[in-house]
This record gives structure tokens, C-alpha cells and sequence, in this order.
């Protein structure tokens, strides 16, 4: 009798278990109803402004490849997923689904057949827009030339790659919900925030990310590391890394669409979103969604335990940055500009040389440096690789030179230290 009522006891709780994974994988599937929008000249620019507010051309482009037509590896800490094709293409793309099919990948991370996208295509920061954003946005991606590619199959490792894995996921990190605007905030407040917790999901980089890749809610902004294409997406929160607090409006949306200011330049994927992103929006969504990420709380990052000076390694390094970068960084580290942008970044107070995670600043010495060429600046100075040049003791011994001299102070680096980067896949 016991083990009867213990047996009835499990299976109530499994059914219970699973009634509410179901229930939270369906929630808000309802699309709003509408009538289906005309394309009209005016709703598909608004569709292609709000596609490149997404980078959505970044990720369904690959390279060599027609606009949209998918094929890209993203790479993830659980294997490679490949984005979709969306173009109006009957057999592969999108020619097949409606607005609301749409509308219920991009807010409910479902697919026409039913299945739960993967997260790496981040529906849990495109949940939150309109419907009828979604809808201007589907216009224009269906007034798209029609490709024929089919989609490939992601080489997720399992349990990753089941949809029972997908649905315990979404059970626990992921609720649809359009965004709402803040109280007591203003309109160009409210958005910014929707502009970079939605479309331009920045959280998808600089969030920092639990074990099973999920951004955790008030840590969409504090960095982390993207292990795939071993750069840092640095803390938004933090003075001595990414945040933007300190600087004028004026030069957040200046970088927002060039690249460069008298600041800072961008490089590595941030430079990709700049270039195609963040450069075609227009003045008013640079300057709300300035105005959102400069009212971003300040905290520090907490201090890493530092490891004590290698005996030489500064010393090598010396020599080193007189041989290689003293000519465009300055004998002092001083850089160059014209006032109004950076040609040679300033290395003396450098965030990025600075940084405790050294990621970015190995990963310029090895890749080197390109800021995107954009509109309003079309011919931006750039750094060699150094990859070729350089041992993996003579780049620690270089970073830790500049990490140290001119009045910086940061942690020494090791050999161990650039191995262990190089080691991790890129893109």
C-alpha cells in the first residue's frame, strides 16, 4: 500500500511538474489581433530602420553571402547555432508565414511549426516590442529580394540541442512581455531603454551569464565574457570599464555613430555594431538611447586579487613597445587625435588597457585594432595584428608593460595568460 501511494504521490508531482513547464512555456501566445498592415512605402522604411536598430543583417548574414539569407555560425559555450534564413523565400525563408508567425518568434521565441527557438537568437530582449514594430519589421524582411538557402541544422551538444532542454530554459529565465514605459521617467528616457533592452539587445553581450547562459535580471549591464570570440563585452555599470556616465551626450552619440570620439574608439564586436547598427539611427534614438545608458546606476566591478611582477617581464616589455608601438601610441603612451577623434588611442588611463579582465587588450595586440568606417568616419586609422610577431611571452610581457608604465597600475600578465585566450574558438 505504501508503495502504491508513493508511486500516485511521484506521478502527481511529475504531472504537476509538467503542467507548469507547459503553462510557462505558453504563456502570452496570443497575438494581438490586427488587421494585416499594408506595405506601404512608409511602413517598410520604418521596417528597415528598425532592422538595422537590431543588426539583424550582423547575425543572418554570412560572410560572402546575400543580405538576410542566414547561414551564419553563432557560436555558443554549447555549440554552434546557425541563423535562419529571412528572406520571402517560399521553401526557406519566410515566404510562408504570416504576421502573426512573426510576432510570435520574436515575442514568444516560437517558430511557425512550433518548435522553441534557441535563445542564442535573442527573443528575450525581442519579447519586449511592439506589435506593431514587429509588424513594420516583418514588412520590410518580406519586401526582401527571395533567397533560396535553406536553413542548416544547429550542432548543439545534448542536452542542449532537445526541445525538452529549450522548454526547461524558457521555464526558467523567460517571460514575454512587452515593454512598459517607466513612470516618472521621460519620453526620451523610456526610449532609450526600449531601444537598448529591446532591439539593440545589448544585454545579449554585456549581460554577465549563469552557467547555462542565461542573463540574470540586474545583470543585463555588468559584462561578460563572450567566450566564442574570446573578447570581454565590459561592464556598463563600472567607471573603470564601459560605463558612460562621465561622458557628455554629445560624445556618446558622437561614438554611437562613428566609432570614435575624443574619448574612445571602437574595436572588436562592438565595432560591428556601430558599423551596422548604431550608425543609421537617426539624432533622436542616439540621444534617448544616450540619455538611458548614462543613467545606468555606477558600481565597480570587485577587485581581483593581484599577482605579483615576473622578474624582467616589464623590462621585455619596454623594449618591445619601443620597437612596435611607440611610433603611432607616443614614447609616453600620450596617442595622437585631432581633438574631435581618436587616431591613435591614448594608452595612459586606457579603460581597456586597465580593465582586470586583459581579454580585449590581448585580443588587439593579437588581431589588432579596425574601428568601423562609418558614414562620419569613413577612413578611421587601424593597428596591425601582432599575433604573427610576438610569442605568447613577449604579448604578456608587452601588456604588462603598458598595464604598468606612465602611471598605470594594473595586474602583471603571464604567458599562461595569453594561451588561455587563444584557446577559446573565434569567430
Amino acid at each position: 500500500m505504501r508503495a502504491r501511494v508513493l508511486v500516485a504521490a511521484l506521478l502527481g508531482i511529475l504531472l504537476l511538474a509538467g503542467g507548469a513547464l507547459y503553462g510557462l512555456n505558453h504563456l502570452d501566445e496570443a497575438p494581438p489581433p490586427k488587421p494585416a498592415a499594408l506595405a506601404t512605402p512608409a511602413l517598410l522604411a520604418r521596417g528597415e530602420y528598425l532592422s538595422r536598430a537590431g543588426n539583424c543583417m550582423g547575425c543572418h548574414t554570412q560572410r560572402g553571402g546575400a543580405p538576410y539569407a542566414g547561414g551564419r555560425a553563432i557560436t555558443t559555450p554549447f555549440g554552434d547555432v546557425f541563423a535562419p534564413n529571412l528572406t520571402p523565400d517560399a521553401a526557406t525563408g519566410l515566404g510562408q508565414w504570416s504576421e502573426s508567425d512573426f510576432w510570435a518568434a520574436l515575442h514568444n521565441g516560437r517558430s511557425k511549426d512550433g518548435r522553441l527557438l534557441t535563445p542564442a537568437f535573442p527573443y528575450t530582449n525581442y519579447a519586449l516590442l511592439t506589435r506593431d514594430d514587429a509588424d513594420a519589421l516583418f514588412a520590410y524582411l518580406q519586401s526582401l529580394p527571395a533567397v533560396n538557402q535553406p536553413r542548416q541544422a544547429h550542432a548543439l551538444r545534448w542536452p542542449y540541442n532537445t526541445q525538452a532542454a529549450m522548454a526547461l530554459w524558457r521555464a526558467l529565465y523567460f517571460r514575454p512581455a512587452v515593454y512598459q514605459d517607466e513612470p516618472g521617467r521621460s519620453a526620451e528616457w523610456n526610449r532609450g531603454a526600449y531601444l537598448s533592452q529591446g532591439l539593440g539587445h545589448c544585454s545579449a553581450c554585456h549581460g554577465t551569464r549563469n552557467g547555462l547562459g542565461a542573463v540574470l535580471a540586474g545583470e543585463e549591464f555588468s559584462g561578460g565574457m563572450l567566450e566564442a570570440l574570446a573578447w570581454y563585452a565590459p561592464s556598463l555599470h563600472d567607471p573603470a570599464e564601459a560605463s558612460v556616465a562621465a561622458w557628455s551626450p554629445q560624445a556618446l552619440r558622437q561614438w554611437l555613430k562613428t566609432g570614435s570620439n575624443p574619448e574612445a574608439t571602437a574595436l572588436g564586436p562592438m565595432s560591428e555594431v556601430i558599423l551596422g547598427s548604431t550608425q543609421h539611427l537617426n539624432d533622436a534614438d542616439l540621444a534617448a538611447m544616450a540619455a538611458y545608458l548614462q543613467s545606468l546606476p555606477q558600481y565597480a566591478v570587485p577587485a581581483a586579487t593581484r599577482q605579483r611582477p615576473e622578474p624582467g617581464l616589464r623590462e621585455l616589455g619596454r623594449t618591445l613597445y619601443s620597437d612596435h608601438c611607440a611610433s603611432c601610441h607616443g614614447a609616453e603612451g600620450q596617442g595622437r587625435g585631432d581633438g574631435k577623434t581618436v587616431a591613435y588611442p591614448a594608452l595612459v588611463g586606457n579603460r581597456t588597457v586597465l580593465m582586470q579582465n586583459p581579454a580585449n587588450l590581448l585580443r588587439i595586440i593579437q588581431r589588432g585594432g579596425f574601428a568601423p568606417a562609418t558614414a562620419g568616419n569613413p577612413r578611421p586609422y587601424g593597428m596591425p595584428p601582432f599575433a604573427g610577431v610576438l610569442s605568447d611571452a613577449e604579448q604578456a610581457a608587452l601588456a604588462s608593460f603598458v598595464r604598468n608604465a606612465w602611471g598605470n597600475q594594473a595586474a602583471d600578465l603571464r604567458p599562461l595568460d595569453v594561451l588561455q585566450l587563444k584557446t577559446q574558438r573565434v569567430d
